[in-house]
């Protein structure tokens, strides 16, 4: 049987919280339960957002959860080559195609008549606007240095590979996806040649992953990731997406609240110990 490898795979726009905590530490105990491999991917594609000493804080707070992990780490900013040639092997198939819209622009364009915007789970759902743009307007644009998008071509990527596509969670189970509820994903910008789909399913075919642990927030997202992993030959992990942790309003975890930090919960004198026996009795309650 392969050997289990888990991963966790913060960005390092800010400080880690307990639901970054509850990640990490079930990645890590199922691998040392498995005798696998636990490892430690910095995703840090968002130049503009990340910082270094975030990533050092990511290091200290998980060694001091009592966490350790492969080295070298990956870090995505030193392998843009990796998604460069996936993109390159999608556009050689006419599967990407640049979109020229401001986010502005889209949120316009999908507002229904008498109602609000037209959204999946990443905001409004991209109309297709650039699609079927004139082939000398887009070559022109993009000879002009025009800010764009590289999206992906949802219908003919479909066409291309079997169905249905399926994965599996560790808490659904089996479940088919339906990517075409994205719309027309984002793989690389302009000015950023990567995006987190893209990204992050090339680096956890590239490392090995058998195992994805994140947050319900992105269960979807798992269906273009699957879709990808077909169009590029690449294995499928096995999923587990966990409930998003709360504080003691209710409110939703974010790196932005600096009071559910784990540097924050240390400063307090909260232990390594009753941060796991936190998660591991309520996932969704916060440490108060």
């Amino acid at each position: 049987m392969t050997a289990i490898v888990t991963r966790f795979a913060p960005s390092p726009t800010g400080l880690l919280h307990l639901g970054h905590a509850y990640s990490a530490l079930f990645a890590w105990d199922t691998a040392q339960r498995a005798g696998g491999r636990f490892l430690l991917r910095i995703e840090d594609i968002d130049q503009g957002r990340c910082r270094p000493e975030f990533e050092a804080a990511i290091f200290e707070d998980l060694a001091w959860l009592g966490l350790d992990w492969e080295k070298p780490v990956r870090r995505q900013s030193e392998h843009m080559a990796d998604y460069a040639a996936a993109l390159a092997r999608l556009d050689g198939e006419g599967l990407i195609y640049p979109c020229f819209c401001t986010r502005k622009e889209i949120a316009e364009s999908t507002r229904a008549p008498h109602g609000p915007a037209l959204h999946n789970q990443e905001g409004p759902r991209y109309p297709g606007t650039c699609r079927a743009l004139d082939p000398h307007e887009r070559a022109d644009r993009l000879a002009r240095g025009d800010a764009h998008a590289l999206r992906l071509d949802m219908a003919k990527a479909l066409a291309r590979v079997a169905s249905p596509l399926v994965w599996h969670d560790r808490a659904k189970g089996r479940v088919v996806a339906h990517p075409e509820q994205l719309g027309d994903v984002v793989l690389a910008r302009k000015d950023t040649p990567t995006s987190y789909h893209l990204s992050v399913t090339v680096d956890d075919a590239h490392q090995g992953v058998t195992l994805v642990t994140r947050g319900q927030d992105l269960f979807h997202a798992t269906d273009v990731h699957r879709l990808l992993q077909a169009l590029l030959d690449l294995p499928t992990p096995e999923y587990h997406h966990h409930d998003l942790l709360v504080d003691g309003a209710g409110r939703r975890l974010a790196k932005r609240h600096r009071d559910d930090t784990i540097a924050m919960l240390r400063k307090r004198g909260v232990t390594p110990d009753q941060v796991r026996a936190r998660v591991a009795r309520h996932p969704k309650a916060a440490l108060v």
